[in-house]
């Protein structure tokens, strides 16, 4: 084997392991940016379940009757932060849809009641439940960008040939199986 053969050799063999590194190296980042965002939308979803029991009093003070409404809340504010729920992204996401169907119901009954809605602590709630669901939008947002991201990485040529091997695999979309049901953000303003 002649000297330019065994460079040629080399170069190729550093240029090969350096688009293995750069490959590698970014598959981390876009997996630690992933799990990160992913923290930040179980700490809101847990956020925001701090917020409905006192929401649920409220209006219960005013609307005793509606049992199976905050029933129902509760249930669907236990399910958005259960552990097991907050595992996976599909399963978040259907614990979301109902949470936020049950939302809609109790404040359709907090509309009845125009007493409730001058209540400043009431409406100091709606505004953090307000704050909160924002919260929970823009996170939900950079969680998808980065799965996006790093879906396509893991599908292009030629990282597709070696990642799986490395234990890379696609992440899933936050996505709610109803998507009605989170259409519009459940109306806190009366």
């Amino acid at each position: 084997m002649n000297t330019n053969t065994l460079y040629i050799l080399i170069a190729i063999i550093v240029v090969v392991g350096l688009a293995f590194w750069g490959t590698y190296n970014s598959l981390v980042r876009l997996n630690v940016r992933i799990d990160e965002a992913w923290s930040d939308i179980t700490i809101q979803l847990k956020r925001r379940a701090d917020l409905i029991p006192n929401l649920v009093e409220s209006v219960k003070g005013y609307a005793k009757h509606e049992k199976s409404v905050f029933e129902n809340v509760t249930a669907a504010r236990a399910a958005s932060i259960s552990p097991e729920n907050l595992k996976s992204p599909a399963k978040s996401a259907k614990a979301e849809g109902d949470f936020q169907s049950a939302m809609k119901s109790l404040f359709a009954v907090a509309e009845a009641y125009p007493q409730l809605q001058a209540n400043e602590g009431f409406l100091k709630l709606q505004d953090e439940l307000s704050d909160t669901e924002d919260k929970i939008m823009a996170s939900r947002r950079f969680y998808n960008g980065g799965v996006r991201e790093l879906n396509i990485k893991i599908k292009q040529f030629p990282a597709t040939l070696f990642v799986r091997s490395l234990g890379f695999k696609e992440r899933e979309f936050f996505e709610v199986e109803d998507a009605a049901s989170i259409k519009d953000a459940p109306q806190v303003k009366f």
